[in-house]
């Protein structure tokens, strides 16, 4: 049996305890309530950036605050750039503000209306780009001199040979948002071949009606500036192309994502034999680099055959002290393409 005073010990105790978790869950309450309703964060640098938005709400549900950098959002938009993430919010007066952090810097979101509830960042609430000044409307003159191209985008695919969707649309969206982007599964909302390095293929017809395609490897940076109307949508109608994924072939011009100039600069990938090296990249999914040209130097009498280490595939260490893969797209006497991903250290052997 207790006695009163236990009783009397044990009520008290829950008093406290229940008092001190009202207090808690009202200051909880007031830290998300903050001054700023948040219209739209970008991440990355001036030139090259990504919208992560939806990614900042998967975050703020989870904590208050979180230190900020390349695996936060999943994706390095600039490597080897220190890089910024910068929200874009409006005040209660409707005044536009931007906050700025510095990769690996604390984000408090206890500045933020709605934080931890998600009910921000909707379509429509922000049509800038990185240095929109006053973070809510863009000039369109500004825009339109990003949209005057060389070539007209008929169709957009995603995928393999095998495995491939139609991402027109989606790519339209993706236009209107930002001159360049980084592409992969998240962009486009699917993988229509898992396991499988995947490519995009724009298919565009040029200023004297000739077909052209370009191709970007899966974690590739797409650059608009090659495209006539580019954030306008003006493009990609039902109808324009009727081909499908179509042959991997000389005539095909690839895109090595290392020309930031708008002229059509593009190698035509060289056949040496019955093997051809259409592209290669080195490192980890979000930071690779293009060797493309140097393993296709090293092809001899229709083969390759290397150790996949840094001094192997021209010296350079995309990731120091990390376990890397090369990943290589190739044809075998003009057929179709195939990717393999060979872990560092082992052999690479293709004929």
């Amino acid at each position: 049996m207790f006695s009163p005073q236990i009783y009397f010990q044990r009520f008290v105790l829950f008093s406290v305890f229940s008092l001190l978790l009202g207090v808690m869950n009202l200051a909880s309450a007031q830290r998300d309530d903050g001054q700023f309703e948040i219209l739209h964060a970008r991440y990355g640098t001036a030139e090259r950036n990504v919208d992560v938005t939806q990614t900042l709400k998967e975050l703020a549900r989870r904590d208050i605050n979180f230190r900020m950098g390349n695996d936060s959002f999943g994706i390095d938009p600039h490597p080897n750039r220190v890089k910024t993430l910068r929200i874009y919010a409006r005040s209660d007066s409707g005044e536009t503000r931007t906050f700025e952090y510095r990769e690996g810097s604390l984000v408090d979101g206890a500045l933020f209306k709605a934080w931890r509830g998600g009910n921000w960042g909707r379509d429509g609430d922000y049509r800038g780009g990185w240095d929109n000044r006053d973070a809510h409307d863009i000039d369109r003159a500004e825009r339109s001199k990003y949209d005057d191209g060389d070539y007209q985008i008929l169709s957009a695919l995603y995928g393999t040979a095998e495995r491939n969707v139609d991402v027109t649309e989606r790519l339209k969206e993706l236009a209107r948002s930002d001159r360049e982007f980084r592409m992969g599964n998240r962009s486009f909302g699917i993988d229509p071949h898992p396991n499988r390095i995947k490519t995009l293929r724009i298919f565009a017809r040029g200023p004297r009606g000739e077909m052209r395609t370009f191709e970007y490897s899966e974690g590739s940076l797409v650059d608009g500036a090659l495209f006539k109307s580019w954030s306008r949508g003006n493009w990609g109608n039902r109808g324009d192309y009727k081909g499908g994924w179509g042959s991997d072939n000389r005539n095909d011009n690839r895109n090595d994502n290392r020309n930031d100039n708008r002229s059509d600069n593009r190698d035509r990938y060289s056949d040496n034999g019955q093997l051809t090296i259409i592209n290669a990249y080195y490192g980890i999914e979000s930071r690779k680099i293009d060797v493309t040209r140097h393993l296709r130097s090293l092809v001899r009498d229709g083969r390759l055959d290397l150790r996949v280490e840094n001094d192997a595939l021209g010296g350079a260490d995309p990731v120091p002290n990390v376990a890397k893969s090369l990943w290589v797209t190739y044809t075998v006497n003009g057929g179709r393409s195939q990717t393999v991903r060979v872990e560092e250290r082992a052999w690479l052997n293709l004929r």
